[in-house]
């Protein structure tokens, strides 16, 4: 019986000690009004967008009169463009048409073109029987469908359209149908589900400085493109729709391509407001670079088109918000009463989740039955259906495997190497380009120098055999704290302090045999915190449609629509505790830091924005934004600490060369993908 009780005893008293110096070192538990610091990331980057969007709101309550408006429309377009980024250059598509299907009163000729060269599109023309030349004709953009435009709800709404005596040509967007770039053809499968595909390329392309979206709204121009080729197309009659990912191209469309008459997005417009309070940014083509912070939102898609005949189409209970669509939809009607078009703005609405309606789908052929003068009934029939295997399109069923192709990360990586050779000629006056790799870096990353700052709140100290343990919560950069904890040495203290940024968080660098204990040893004092995103201070509630390998892409699209950056909040943190030590500790001469993993990009922004910081140590820091842009498989996890648009005007070798005073030292630095650097890479990366 006593050997059970000792040994009851030594496992309370072990689980006593475990939990007490775990409490010791959490901070939250006792302050509980900071129970959603969590979230303090993603609602800071909403902050900024709320801000941003009230402006653009009192900008559009000022017009008036028709000449307010077309002014604002023009404004709109050219900044429109500005987010989209230049298009490529128009070639020849030349445009094949594999194998054509004889069906009940129509046809299906499978169409495969090249939008850029060697970058091919696979399509689909539906026509119906009898059309010799001069038919109205409609764009069908399909949703994130696995299966691209062969899933039978497109399928569907698009015999109906043709069944009503319209042309009909649909497309696979990039990642879905036949267009997986990331196509696996041992197990005959996609490495990633369509949403994932558009975030993991896309991402690379906001590395860069543009959407993907770029691409998506290119394949689409083109394929209106080649309708126009053909003698059977009106080109005064032609109409897009969609829905979904298809509802986001027919509006970026209807708002860039005068060629469209009449447009009708389905389950999509809403407004930005409402939907970075509900779902959240979607998936990265629907992310315009830096929109948001150009005073752009989902009604100005709607007004760059006015007064063309428009449809807005929703649902009462999509994750697009409706009361963001509906807000939207008057915002664009006042616009087009005022330029005497009010009937050519509409508006249905069904008591449905994100989905098509037969009484959306029927109002949807009546809009265009009447817009594109094709009068019939609006009507739904039930139609046959094709199989997927009758509407493959390539010989194999993929382009990756039928053609030798451009991929997006190629076209990509193009870009981006051209945009490093822009960035090495800077180089070559090295006084002149590190004197702007400051100003840079602020205006790229949306870094702001700290105007205020809060009292930090003591909370709590516990005595140790050989150091003390302070726990301070310090205010960031908005309505949120920063977890600090202090570890000082209880004799022969130095008068240097040494802040500790481990990706992992603070509970993490505090570990037994932890670097931030040896130190302590060592009698350096020890500084570590959790900055937005990390540790207690993430991952936060959002996940969204491209959460890959543990990372919430969607976060970090909502930054970059703000014009920020998640680098630049947690590099004004940094600079926060610096002030800190300098202000309130007062025992130090001498600041330096180290930093473990990825956050070593924040912690050479905060060495460029403040000299406070004399010397830096980076543990397994990643090289650069342009080696992420440029590798194909590269680590998701790294993807939130890089700065969109940066590589033109610096990278991280930059930063490290700019830095001023003190000494750098690197360990142990990882490529994209996660793994030791060859030879080749370190050269190519610290030559600078």
């Amino acid at each position: 019986m006593k050997k059970y009780f000792f040994l009851t005893c030594f496992i309370f008293i072990t689980v006593f000690k475990t939990a007490k110096a775990q409490d010791d070192q959490d901070l939250l538990k006792f302050w509980q009004y900071y129970s959603d610091i969590e979230n303090s990331l993603y609602k800071h980057h909403c902050s900024v967008a709320f801000k941003q969007l009230d402006l653009r709101k009192n900008e559009v309550e000022k017009l008036k009169t028709k000449s307010d408006y077309l002014a604002r429309k023009k404004i709109v377009r050219d900044k429109l463009a500005e987010v989209v980024g230049p298009l490529p250059k128009r070639t020849p598509l030349n445009a094949k048409v594999t194998e054509v299907i004889k069906k009940d009163s129509y046809r299906v000729e499978k169409i495969i073109y090249q939008s850029i060269p060697d970058y091919f599109v696979t399509g689909a023309l539906f026509i119906p029987d009898g059309v010799k030349k001069n038919a109205p004709a409609i764009f069908y953009a399909c949703g994130h469908s696995p299966e691209g435009f062969r899933v039978d709800a497109y399928q569907n709404i698009i015999i109906n359209l043709v069944k009503k005596g319209f042309v009909v040509f649909s497309i696979d967007p990039m990642g879905q149908g036949e267009r997986y770039e990331y196509w696996n053809p041992t197990k005959n499968e996609a490495n990633f589900i369509p949403d994932h595909e558009h975030s993991y390329a896309g991402a690379q392309c906001l590395i860069s400085g543009y959407s993907i979206g770029k691409y998506f709204i290119w394949d689409v121009m083109r394929g209106i493109d080649y309708m126009l080729s053909r003698k059977e197309v009106d080109p005064k009659r032609i109409g897009m729709t969609g829905r979904s990912g298809g509802g986001n191209i027919t509006a970026y469309l209807g708002a860039l391509d005068d060629r469209l008459l009449a447009t009708a997005p389905e389950c999509y417009i809403t407004n930005y407001k409402l939907l970075l309070k509900s779902v959240g940014p979607q998936c990265s083509e629907q992310n315009l670079y830096q929109m948001i912070y150009k005073g752009l939102d989902h009604a100005d898609f709607i007004e760059a088109r006015a007064p063309k005949p428009t449809m807005v189409i929703g649902t009462t209970r999509d994750f697009f918000s409706i009361e963001g669509g509906r807000e939207s939809y008057l915002e664009a009607k006042k616009m087009y009463q005022t330029l005497d078009a009010g009937d050519y703005l509409s508006m249905t609405v069904d008591d449905d989740i994100h989905t098509s309606t037969k009484k959306n789908r029927e109002a949807m052929y009546a809009f265009f039955q009447k817009q594109l003068n094709n009068p019939g009934s609006p009507k739904e029939i039930e139609v046959e259906l094709l199989t997927p295997e009758e509407l493959k399109v390539s010989k194999t069923g993929q382009i990756s495997t039928s053609f030798e192709a451009q991929s997006i990360f190629s076209l990509n990586k193009a870009i981006t190497e051209k945009q490093i050779k822009i960035l090495k000629t800077s180089r070559l006056d090295i006084l002149e380009h590190l004197k702007k790799i400051p100003s840079e870096a602020e205006k790229l990353s949306g870094f702001e120098h700290p105007k205020r700052y809060g009292e930090s709140i003591f909370s709590g100290r516990h005595i140790y055999s050989d150091y003390i343990l302070e726990k301070y919560l310090i205010h960031g950069s908005d309505n949120y704290v920063l977890p600090t904890l202090l570890l000082k040495p209880k004799t022969a203290s130095k008068k240097e302090i040494v802040l500790m940024l481990d990706s992992e968080g603070l509970n993490h660098a505090i570990k037994k045999d932890s670097i931030a204990l040896k130190l302590v040893k060592k009698g350096y004092s020890v500084l570590l915190f959790d900055l937005p995103g990390i540790g207690s201070m993430g991952p936060g509630y959002l996940k969204g449609d491209s959460y890959i390998d543990g990372v919430s892409y969607n976060q970090w699209f909502s930054a970059i629509l703000t014009g920020r950056s998640h680098v630049s909040l947690r590099t004004e943190d940094i600079l926060r505790l610096v002030h800190f030590v300098k202000k309130e500790l007062k025992d130090y001469s001498s600041i330096s830091a180290i930093s473990s993993g990825p956050l070593g990009v924040e912690l050479l922004h905060a060495v460029t924005f403040n000299s406070d910081i004399k010397n830096i140590c980076l543990i397994k820091p990643f090289l650069s934004f342009s080696n992420i842009a440029t590798t194909r498989l590269y680590k998701p996890k790294y993807i939130p600490f890089t700065v969109a648009g940066a590589i033109q005007s610096y990278d991280l070798p930059d930063l490290m060369a700019n830095m001023k005073t003190g000494k750098l030292m690197i360990f142990d630095p990882v490529n994209a993908k996660g793994i030791k650097p060859t030879k080749e890479e370190l050269d190519k990366t610290y030559a600078f």
